[in-house]
């Protein structure tokens, strides 16, 4: 099977591995169609305790066929595993959302899923989908916190693609206080003033919806934070930025308000409306 979903031959493998599939597993395959490859590393922030039992059960779940998986090429040494959606795991999230299609299943294509191998894009989707994972296995050792929303760079396209195209979307919960937020992934690959120039779209959302949802901004570097910073001087819209922290999760207090100088705050303390 290495076209479309669904078909014969599909119901009957996986009839025969119905017994071997588990709730996790499901989700798994869920994940993989919304935000289209996650390493090793990933599904275990997201889905297991340690890295071993992960390493074998998506080594079995390849087998099966649910998912697939490269390994890109990297120097120095080798890149770990990436892993997508196979065949029969598409087959088996349309069968188990039937009647309810889940949406761009349809158009599923074990081909297409596989060319991220060799895509240019694949850095920046990876670091896209490390930015929520981090966030996500936060929540997982913190009860009174969780992840409620996490879209896509094609979810939020197919929602507010007229005006903005974010990285993700994405609203953090501690106990009873809420963030929405999108992010803007930076691999210091662009201008300085390209990212200015998107805030126009963020505003015109704001205007039409009467919601000035905050913009995260995650910089490789403190050099590049402190360059785009400089880039965005001047904006009224709400948006803060930050790098990686050895210590810290992006819940963490790593962020810098544009029209602040410190101290910086956790995800959750960011002002709201500011």
């Amino acid at each position: 099977m290495s076209g479309a979903v669904g078909g014969p031959r599909a119901a009957e493998r996986l009839a025969a591995i119905a017994g071997r599939v588990t709730d996790r597993d499901r989700r798994l395959c869920r994940l993989l169609h919304d935000h289209r490859v996650l390493t090793t590393h990933q599904l275990t922030q997201l889905a297991f305790t340690n890295h071993n039992t992960a390493q074998d059960r998506l080594t079995i779940l390849h087998r099966l066929g649910l998912i697939d998986r490269f390994r890109p090429h990297h120097t120095p040494g080798s890149a770990p595993y990436h892993y997508v959606l196979g065949p029969l795991g598409a087959a088996l999230l349309a069968a188990h959302h039937d009647p309810d299609p889940i949406p761009g299943l349809a158009s599923y294509r074990r081909d297409r899923a596989l060319t991220l191998a060799h895509s240019q894009r694949l850095g920046h989707l990876v670091g896209v989908n490390s930015f929520f994972c981090a966030l996500a296995h936060t929540a997982r050792h913190h009860p009174d916190a969780e992840l409620e929303r996490w879209w896509s760079e094609q979810r939020c396209a197919s929602h507010w693609g007229q005006l903005i195209r974010p990285d993700g979307y994405g609203r953090w919960r501690e106990h009873h206080r809420r963030v929405d937020f999108f992010l803007e992934y930076d691999r210091a690959s662009e201008a300085p003033h390209r990212l200015a120039g998107k805030l126009n779209g963020y505003l015109q959302l704001a205007d039409a919806s009467h919601i000035s949802t905050p913009v995260l901004v995650w910089l490789p570097t403190p050099a590049r934070e402190t360059t785009i910073r400089h880039a965005l001087t001047g904006t009224s819209f709400p948006v803060a930025t930050a790098t990686p922290h050895p210590n810290h999760s992006p819940a963490g207090p790593l962020w810098l308000p544009l029209n602040a100088s410190g101290p910086r705050s956790r995800l959750i303390d960011l002002p709201q409306g500011w």
